[in-house]
């Protein structure tokens, strides 16, 4: 498989690594400071684009990749706003765009048993509930995407929420759940979903090791998305 890396930070370079021992090809690396290079790559010779760049890059990189039909995978966060528009242009273009917040294979694991306990809470009052994230000090964005998807999760399951907010809990607001963001090296990332009440606690946890769950489950959709179209994301991917 011929792979363009559209990011080459920390993430881009791991996955790199991880599909060069799996057999693939990188054609290109594309960072701020050769992002003119994308006028040199023939399309014809990338079978799967990789995004993980900055929010401010993504959506010109996600918008190039699909008008030159580019099956692409997008793994950046902080500009989740545009996508209703990148949704439709893939689509427009009979393409393939695949989104995920989190693409470690553990963590849409958490993200369904998070739904499931938000449904057995909503039926359960006198607790509290918070969502806490923890990644590494160069992480741009707050909360995280992960966090984010999690709070999603949370607000479909359980009726007395119908929005989130960064930081604590709002006594004006029960209906808002606090997102409470902490950045300390080296995490890769911690997510933690805690109720809490008068009597007792409830907590889930999950946490990455390394980022490599990562790196892997985003080749492993990259391989998975050849020859499919539509607007894609890692329900479809493990068939939940």
């Amino acid at each position: 498989m011929r792979i363009l890396l559209l990011g080459y930070g920390k993430m881009g370079q791991l996955i790199g690594r991880l599909a060069e021992e799996r057999g693939h090809k990188l054609v290109g690396k594309i960072t701020i400071d050769n992002v003119s290079d994308l006028d040199l790559i023939n399309p014809e010779l990338v079978d799967v684009a990789i995004e993980f760049s900055q929010p401010e890059a993504a959506v010109s990189n996600i918008k190039w990749a699909i008008d030159k039909g580019i099956p692409i995978l997008s793994g950046t966060t902080g500009w989740l706003a545009h996508k209703p528009e990148l949704d439709l242009l893939a689509i427009e273009k009979n393409g393939a765009f695949f989104y995920a917040s989190n693409y470690s294979i553990g963590v849409n694991i958490f993200f369904k048993v998070n739904q499931y306990l938000a449904k057995l809470m909503n039926e359960t009052s006198g607790y509290e509930v918070a969502i806490e994230e923890i990644h590494h000090t160069e992480k741009k964005d707050a909360p995280s995407g992960t966090a984010i998807t999690l709070a999603e999760g949370i607000i479909a399951s359980h009726s007395i929420f119908s929005n989130w907010h960064l930081g604590k809990a709002k006594k004006e607001d029960v209906s808002s759940l606090p997102i409470l963001s902490k950045r300390i090296d080296p995490a890769p990332g911690t997510h933690s979903i805690n109720y809490s009440s008068a009597v007792d606690s409830i907590e889930i946890t999950h946490t990455a090791h390394s980022r490599e769950g990562f790196a892997m489950g985003a080749i492993l959709v990259a391989e998975w998305i050849q020859g499919k179209k539509g607007v894609l994301s890692m329900d479809d991917f493990l068939s939940f």
